[in-house]
């Protein structure tokens, strides 16, 4: 296999000197650099990029932990990141987990042995200390509201928006609200089941089990609830909902079931996707490409930083 120093015999010049014109080195003259792209042409010469980023002590790599890619969430969030790394000189890698903590673990040890620079994870099963365990091993940054020493964390904060989703919704006449959830021990779902709690609470509302739903994070979830809300005796008036496909699920099949909504029962999604917009559908928006930003720029940082991203309640025609 050719190396530099075949290149250098080649064109007559030092090592040195094909280093530089492989680096765009400004002060090597014209004819040297012709005589060192003609050896590299002939040969076929490519970069050892292993070796580059040895020299370097970087590999211009992050990973995003990300369960799933086919859902839209996920996919509007990897997008958002990604329309951040194409303004830097990093490329992304994608470590699609489905919350399988062995791949989760696996993401972790290419941080360990610096294949990548950074990882970011966007959502997660492994534990807090388990990642803790890996803050000395390089950056991480995590899309939650943790505070762990040496780990930089984004988050939303899904209190205060499902608690102003709550009030929305009370303040339009509703008392029997339901809440629907994905994970039911996630993060977000603890402080949107927080914030449920502490609403009902407030407004001396009873807490009941049943009204809070789990497990859907899909359209076909939505779908589902739907079909049991139409065999139900005892209905609810209003749900919010843990996104915008599971919400237009539920809407669409009650709308052709002959229910008005938001007469016989209001909905408010999560995300502020296309389908919302489309169907009309008050939602809380996500800011993805905000998020992007502010996820790669704390990859990029020396420090551990913490930054909470504001969401904005999209009142529409669902409530």
């Amino acid at each position: 296999m050719t190396n530099i120093h075949d290149i250098a015999k080649m064109a007559g010049v030092s090592a040195t000197t094909v280093s530089r014109v492989l680096n765009h080195h400004p002060h090597v003259n014209e004819e040297t650099v012709k005589a060192v792209q003609r050896a590299i042409d002939e040969t076929g010469y490519t970069k050892n990029i292993h070796a580059v980023h040895l020299k370097k002590g970087r590999t211009n790599l992050i990973g995003i932990v990300v369960p799933f890619m086919d859902q839209i969430y996920f996919s509007q969030l990897v997008d958002g990141i990604a329309r951040a790394v194409s303004k830097t000189d990093c490329h992304l890698l994608i470590i699609q987990t489905q919350y399988i903590e062995e791949k989760e673990l696996e993401a972790l040890e290419l941080l360990k042995t610096k294949q990548i620079d950074c990882l970011i994870f966007c959502s997660r099963s492994v534990q807090v200390d388990v990642i803790q365990s890996y803050s000395q091993s390089g950056k991480m940054v995590v899309l939650e509201d943790i505070q762990v020493e040496g780990i930089s964390c984004t988050y939303m904060n899904h209190y205060d928006s499902f608690y102003a989703g709550l009030a929305f919704l009370y303040a339009n006449g509703h008392k029997r609200i339901c809440i629907c959830l994905n994970r039911e021990n996630s993060t977000s779902s603890l402080q949107r089941k927080k914030a449920f709690a502490d609403f009902l609470n407030a407004h001396q509302l009873p807490f009941l089990d049943e009204d809070v739903v789990t497990d859907c994070l899909y359209l076909e979830d939505g779908i589902n609830l739907a079909n049991q809300l139409i065999q139900s005796a005892a209905r609810p008036t209003a749900f919010l909902v843990t996104n915008d496909q599971v919400a237009a699920g539920l809407y669409t099949t009650l709308v052709r079931a002959g229910w008005n909504v938001p007469k016989d029962l209001a909905i408010i999604g999560f995300d502020n996707q296309s389908i919302s917009k489309a169907l009309d559908m008050t939602t809380v928006q996500i800011p993805f490409n905000k998020i992007g930003e502010q996820l790669i720029k704390q990859a990029l940082e020396s420090e551990a930083t913490r930054h909470e991203i504001k969401l904005e309640l999209i009142k529409r025609g669902t409530v």
